[in-house]
């Protein structure tokens, strides 16, 4: 999966950023005939609807020029939302001192999720703050991660 993801990494990119928005992630959830490309995409200006149509025919002009991914599956434009995912080491260290979600795919003391707050990346791993104790959660190892909006 981890090869398709940085294949789909190189064909979107540079579709989303000649147009001038920061690609914040890729999702590709692998399910047969209802498979979901999902492209998260930011500015500084925030994202609209037109902005994400226009995004759409660009990076879906690259993947069947590309074809990265065999068989069928719905593309999905989004911007991050207020439970922004988190992909990256800069979004960890971006966004430290909020409150986070992450799902990891090894449990850790016998759990898969947690929420807590983001201490910020270190030494390849992030920093997680759950019930007054700190966890550390090699990045590798994480599934899934978004901010919990406060409100």
């Amino acid at each position: 999966m981890a090869q398709v993801n940085n294949r789909l990494q190189e064909v979107i990119e540079p579709a989303v950023t000649a147009l001038g928005y920061e690609l914040v992630g890729i999702e590709y959830l692998s399910q047969g005939r209802h498979s979901v490309l999902r492209v998260y995409i930011d500015s500084e200006a925030g994202i609209n609807v037109d902005d994400c149509a226009r995004v759409s025919h660009q990076v879906s002009a690259a993947l069947d020029v590309e074809d990265p991914i065999s068989g069928h599956y719905m593309l999905e434009v989004s911007s991050p939302g207020v439970e922004r995912p988190l992909f990256t080491p800069e979004h960890f260290a971006r966004y430290a001192g909020q409150q986070v979600q992450i799902r990891v795919r090894t449990p850790v003391a016998g759990r898969r999720k947690f929420k807590g707050l983001l201490g910020g990346v270190r030494d390849g791993a992030v920093v997680l703050e759950v019930e007054g104790q700190e966890l550390v959660l090699p990045l590798d190892d994480i599934e899934k991660a978004h901010l919990v909006p406060q409100w």
